[in-house]
């Protein structure tokens, strides 16, 4: 696999090895012993969602001790991935990398604890996949307004196409956001 660094530490993207042939294609889309090299997780929950377009699901993230590290991947059609540094000390406090991750390319992204995560579905549907080191803990949701000012993220969607849940309509702004996470550094 190809592991692609990016302007956040910790967050990276993974291109696997893919065979094709005649018949199609083959390629691992985890490989623990290969991962290693990447992070020192291990995954105990397999998330999966199904979304039509113009999808925002996010930007979300669990509280310590509940955090979680998270690799995600499309399975069928196309997203743009979002993850928000919100470690603070992170010398990368509040900045975003933005992925295209779809079908076609067989992307992964990888986002350690400390990151606010979300996508934007840019198919007519999309299938979305996400293993995580830390189970789901309702009580420990958190979340940023995903269209925040500061933030200035490009969906890449029209904003008369943008569809959110009630809820993803009513978090708070970056600037009114007090983040859990202490550090870079800290064992989350």
């Amino acid at each position: 696999m190809n592991v692609i660094k990016t302007e956040i530490e910790g967050v990276v993207i993974i291109e696997p090895r893919v065979f094709g042939d005649a018949r199609g294609y083959f390629f691992e889309s985890y490989n623990a012993r290969d991962f290693a090299a990447v992070a020192d997780v291990t995954f105990v929950q397999d998330n999966e969602s199904r979304s039509c377009y113009g999808v925002v699901r996010g930007l979300h993230f669990q509280k310590p001790p509940y955090a979680q590290s998270k690799l995600v991947r499309v399975v069928e059609g196309r997203v743009l991935d979002v993850a928000v540094d919100i470690r603070r000390g992170s010398p990368t406090y509040g900045h975003h990398v933005v992925c295209e991750l779809s079908a076609d390319n067989h992307r992964q992204l990888f986002l350690p604890r400390g990151m606010a995560h979300g996508f934007a579905v840019l198919s007519e549907t999309a299938v979305f996949q996400y293993k995580c080191d830390n189970l789901y803990h309702p009580e420990s949701e958190g979340a940023i307004a995903w269209d925040d000012p500061t933030l200035a993220i490009d969906w890449q969607l029209p904003a008369e196409s943008v569809l959110l849940s009630e809820k993803d309509r009513h978090h708070p702004r970056f600037n009114d956001f007090v983040t859990p996470f202490l550090s870079v550094d800290e064992n989350l």
